[in-house]
């Protein structure tokens, strides 16, 4: 990778924010009112971003998390992975990954562990290359009433 690139954690909900198309690329039908309203709440349960730039310009983000589950033990999960369109197959995926695991590390989680969308084939293949497993499935149910 060039000089230019960098990879720091974002630490405000201003920094996060400001990353918003980014994070539509991913889930276009997020809002920013939507964003802007989660976000805080997110923040107070532990919630951290990280980003790939070149320059200035954020050109891969991830959302994380750090906590306990009884399986696993200590865990960092990526969250919402996203590589801008016109960057992909550049190496930033792996430069949010690497970042990830060795945040993991320093934070003494035992896994690193992510949801990945069952339509998402290209993030399949990247995450099997990066030495991750299928472990089970991610199922959910609306609780709106019908």
């Amino acid at each position: 990778m060039p000089d230019a690139y960098s990879v720091r954690e974002l630490t405000t909900l201003a920094e996060m924010m400001v990353h918003y198309p980014l994070v539509q690329q991913l889930i276009p039908a997020l809002t920013v009112e939507a964003y802007a309203s989660m976000l805080p709440e997110m923040l107070r349960h532990g919630y951290r971003q990280v980003g790939v730039f070149l320059n200035a310009h954020c050109i891969g983000l991830s959302g994380f998390w750090v906590n306990t589950k009884l399986y696993c033990g200590r865990y960092i999960e990526m969250d919402n992975v996203v590589v801008d369109a016109a960057h992909r197959s550049a190496g930033v995926g792996k430069m949010l990954t690497e970042w990830i695991i060795e945040k993991g590390r320093v934070e003494g989680c035992q896994v690193a562990m992510f949801d990945v969308y069952v339509h998402n084939k290209d993030a399949h293949r990247f995450y099997f290359r990066a030495g991750y497993t299928i472990l089970g499935f991610h199922m959910q149910r609306p609780l709106a009433s019908p």
